[in-house]
């Protein structure tokens, strides 16, 4: 059995948020800072990288001051918490073919998660790509919620929300 660790390409990996609301959806992108993916002869068997919550960027919102504030926003204690927790993580736990289970930490708590995820490996480049759907309220992410507010009406924020993967690896 031939074990290869790749390295994340921070410059080259990121994450593509959505959020949706009764009123419409807003969305981003939020950084990679470090991690690798462990392959064990061609296949997927483990990894783990971090999330730099400090980078969450807002791309539809294109009025300077209204983006700056929403980005205070998802800062603040009422989502990310980005002083206290400027980091989240993901690791892969198992995996059955391109079907991945995982534990993901975001604001210091720690949930399993499941995804399907795509590799391709070129020489010692791989690729990867994945989609996650978080419900946000178990992670203490409860603003707006319909589970914990009533008579929210249009202002009521969807508890799930959707991280599209996308890492570039080198060969370590």
């Amino acid at each position: 059995m031939k074990n290869q660790k790749f390295d994340i390409v921070n410059t080259q990996s990121n994450i593509d948020w959505v959020g949706k609301k009764v009123t419409g959806a807003h969305n981003g992108t939020i950084a990679i800072k470090e991690g690798e993916i462990i392959l064990n002869d061609g296949q997927l068997t483990g990894g783990k990288f971090i999330i730099d919550t400090t980078s969450i960027k807002i791309l539809d919102v294109t009025d300077p001051a209204t983006n700056a504030q929403f980005a205070g926003h998802l800062a603040s204690d009422d989502f990310f918490s980005i002083d206290t927790y400027p980091e989240a993580s993901l690791e892969i736990t198992s995996v059955a073919g391109n079907h991945v289970a995982g534990a993901l930490t975001i604001k210091g708590i720690t949930h399993p998660v499941e995804f399907n995820a795509v590799l391709q490996v070129n020489g010692d480049l791989l690729t990867a790509t994945g989609k996650l759907v978080i419900d946000r309220t178990k992670y203490g992410i409860k603003f707006r919620s319909g589970n914990f507010f009533r008579d929210l009406g249009d202002t009521l924020i969807y508890n799930d929300f959707e991280l599209n993967i996308n890492i570039t690896a080198k060969a370590a």
